[in-house]
């Protein structure tokens, strides 16, 4: 059999570019992450804070605010929503093998590949902060709500 070699040519100096810009994009979506919860734990310590102080406005000086489950409802679930935009900063301890940069996909390891934990990390980050926002979002409505 008559094997002819492959001609190659090296990498382009645009495609080497393109290619490290991918990986850099890559890696840093954890830190694209955290920078948004720190404007998630900003929104979720001031939306609160002006709520209370506008029902408070609202009702007068003698008034008090009937407190009814919408009020808990919309409470909680701002905590929540706090909770889980803090529990995506925290950092966690995760098993990776930096010598591995593609793990094989047939075999289940606890042992994260390089390319895994990027993906891993920022997974987890965008379920945390996913499930913060929705519950940020039905504390909103629910404290419209509390008004009716």
């Amino acid at each position: 059999m008559d094997e002819e070699p492959i001609i190659t040519r090296p990498v382009s100096d645009p495609t080497k570019k393109l290619r490290d810009k991918f990986y850099e994009q890559y890696a840093s979506q954890a830190d694209q992450l955290d920078a948004l919860a720190r404007q998630l734990i900003t929104i979720e310590l001031a939306i609160p804070g002006l709520y209370a102080t506008v029902l408070k406005l609202t009702q007068g000086q003698d008034a008090t605010v009937a407190v009814n489950n919408w009020l808990y409802f919309t409470f909680g679930c701002w905590f929540l929503a706090l909770a889980l935009t803090l529990l995506a900063l925290f950092p966690r301890t995760w098993q990776v093998d930096p010598t591995i940069i593609k793990s094989d996909t047939t075999r289940k390891s606890q042992v994260l590949s390089l390319e895994d934990y990027f993906f891993q990390s920022a997974r987890r980050k965008y379920w945390l902060l996913a499930a913060a926002c929705l519950l940020f979002g039905a504390g909103t409505v629910g404290a419209v709500l509390v008004l009716f």
